[in-house]
């Protein structure tokens, strides 16, 4: 293992802790940088033994455009749910269960779909199957199940299988 690794045993992690300490404390000095420089090589350094199988660091580019098209799908459900919710009587809605198979399989990724699952308006993550192999989720107006399916499929399950896995 050579110095740089000893130092750094999880360089994202790092950046990642610098970055959110100068966010927390909001205001940028070299105190706050420095401070959050020497927590972002000691946290690691610290919990490097909990990290026996330390996850592959996703691919930076397709991680943004990830991040991008969650956010747009943020921003046009907002506007979807508050049709439903202005609009739609109870009666015509049809709320349902959609079983989403997975071929994804390291957790960092599942928890990523489960995450942008539930951070969209109108759809929650409920529970994944023991065997980690499906996720179930509830969505507040599917008049379709399959289409709910299919579009989480294509839309987020392809997209972190080619970043995660």
């Amino acid at each position: 293992m050579g110095l740089t690794r000893k130092i750094f045993p999880h360089p994202t992690l790092s950046v990642l802790l610098l970055l959110v300490w100068v966010l927390l404390v909001n205001h940028l000095s070299l105190g706050t940088v420095v401070f959050g420089a020497i927590l972002g090589v000691l946290i690691p350094i610290l919990t490097a033994a909990y990290w026996p199988d330390r996850p592959r660091s996703p691919r930076p580019w397709l991680l943004l455009s990830y991040i991008g098209v969650v956010l747009w799908d943020i921003l046009v459900a907002n506007l979807q749910v508050a049709r439903i919710v202005l609009f739609k009587r109870n009666a015509d809605m049809a709320p349902n269960w959609v079983v989403v198979p997975l071929e994804l399989r390291t957790p960092e990724a599942i928890t990523m779909l489960a995450g942008t699952i539930t951070l969209t308006p109108g759809t929650v993550s409920a529970d994944l199957s023991c065997d980690g192999h499906a996720l179930l989720v509830h969505a507040l107006d599917a008049p379709d199940p399959d289409a709910v399916r299919d579009e989480i499929k294509n839309r987020y399950e392809r997209r972190l299988k080619e970043i995660f896995e």
